[in-house]
């Protein structure tokens, strides 16, 4: 990945990147909020941004473990994607019937759930020694 060479461009790189981080920082003990997109989101704007950011994140003893089983395609604990499908179902759900009145915009929730659904499922499930 080459870096942006607008010193404008580096710098708002480099603030997303640090306020994902701190987003996926608050995903690992709130279940609202997703770890491992913000994560990744994070590394890809570090990796434009700043290599030492970049570097300091993947291999972080915690957050690193998000981005690595991810990027390697190793997948995700079997836990963290009942989890997911169960939060991602129960707030679609509250979402559909409490905010929403457009019976089409309802629909297009309930289509976007199971297209995530899909890809969650579709997601290899780490092994616990993995």
């Amino acid at each position: 990945m080459v870096p942006v060479k607008s010193r404008f461009k580096r710098t708002l790189f480099l603030v997303l990147g640090t306020l994902f981080v701190v987003l996926g920082v608050l995903g690992i003990v709130l279940p609202l909020i997703p770890t491992t997109p913000f994560l990744l989101l994070a590394s890809y704007l570090y990796l434009r941004s700043s290599l030492r950011f970049y570097n300091y994140l993947i291999h972080h003893k915690i957050l690193g473990f998000y981005i690595k089983s991810y990027l390697e395609k190793k997948g995700i604990p079997k836990n963290v994607k009942i989890i997911n499908l169960i939060l991602l179902w129960f707030f679609i759900s509250i979402s559909a019937f409490v905010f929403i009145d457009n019976v089409y915009i309802r629909i297009l929730l309930y289509v976007i759930a199971v297209g995530v659904s899909i890809h969650i499922l579709m997601l290899k499930t780490l092994k616990k020694k993995e």
